[in-house]
């Protein structure tokens, strides 16, 4: 299985311990070399502008910028976005920044896309935010003139959300034939039909049962675009908080950021101690989960992300 870590970057107010912007980058940095030391196979970037759950005026760090960074300050890790909004960035420059970036970082690079749904960041932005069905035809069309640009000298497209006139892409990815992609989202109708067509990957969170019924969707799918199923690595992004004992979990009480209610929040995530942890994710990989992303929800404090390297990733490993 895939295990990887998000670099704390400002989105969920993680970071608003730190007096300045430049304290704020040394943690992330630290916590992303960390990471990597720990043996984490990927680091993730989150691609938004504002605070959740609300803006709040605390600093973000920018998604693609992150990523470039990372390239320098880490040497083995693989580096991707949970996930790039489609409708942030033109897709033949997306393109190139992407090929850039996999440049940079020798190869490393896990390119993640979706269409977007933070409505506030769209308008804040002045990007227009339109219907979902527009947005993921945007993305559809985005990955489609991504992974030919990647691949072929000169590229024109001519779609309903995007076009190109002869665009080049140069350089081009190291990855051969290209960096994987990751489309992010979990629309039984339009989005999962979209991964069946493009993605090597797919993410999606929820609960055991939530995630075995959005894998019979996108299997349904992949069967009516004769794409094979099993190509398609399904990967997990569950908060995560493991402490030692269940007598410090009660102490420290974590909850959802989002105010779930507790009973739901606790069935769709990794909290618990070590064993207890691995117990769920076995669950998963039984029902063909092939990677585990989670969001530490005690950083900057970083046990967590220690615990879960050091007592529950080696119990898939052995």
């Amino acid at each position: 299985m895939i295990f990887g870590a998000f670099v704390p970057q400002g989105w969920k107010l993680e970071l608003a311990a730190f007096p300045d912007a430049s304290s704020k980058w040394s943690k992330a940095l630290e916590i992303a070399r960390l990471a990597e030391d720990l043996g984490y196979d990927s680091l993730w970037v989150y691609d938004h502008f504002h605070n959740v759950p609300m803006p709040s005026g605390e600093v973000v760090f920018e998604c693609w910028t992150v990523t470039a960074a990372l390239t320098q300050a880490t040497s083995r890790i693989r580096l991707g976005q949970m996930v790039g909004c489609a409708g942030y960035r033109n897709p033949a420059l997306l393109a190139k920044m992407a090929a850039t970036v996999d440049v940079m970082s020798g190869g490393r690079l896990d390119f993640g896309i979706g269409a977007g749904w933070y409505r506030n960041e769209y308008l804040a932005y002045g990007y227009e935010f339109t219907s979902p069905a527009r947005r993921i035809r945007g993305l559809e069309e985005a990955v489609e003139i991504i992974r030919r640009l990647w691949a072929e000298q000169e590229v024109t497209y001519e779609g309903r959300v995007h076009r190109v006139s002869r665009a080049q892409c140069d350089p081009k990815p190291l990855q051969c034939p290209s960096p994987p992609v990751l489309i992010g989202g979990s629309g039984e109708q339009l989005t999962l039909r979209v991964v069946a067509r493009l993605a090597d990957r797919s993410n999606f969170g929820g609960d055991l049962e939530t995630f075995k019924h959005k894998s019979r969707v996108l299997a349904a799918h992949c069967r009516e675009v004769g794409r094979d199923f099993d190509e398609i690595v399904r990967t997990w992004t569950p908060d995560l908080f493991i402490r030692e004992t269940e007598e410090e979990l009660r102490e420290a009480d974590p909850r959802s950021q989002w105010g779930e209610p507790q009973e739901s929040w606790l069935a769709g995530n990794l909290i618990g101690t070590p064993e207890q942890v691995a117990e769920k994710i076995d669950a998963y990989r039984r029902a063909g989960c092939g990677g585990v992303i989670p969001w530490c929800r005690d950083y900057p404090d970083t046990t967590s992300l220690e615990l879960f390297a050091t007592r529950v990733i080696p119990e898939f490993r052995r």
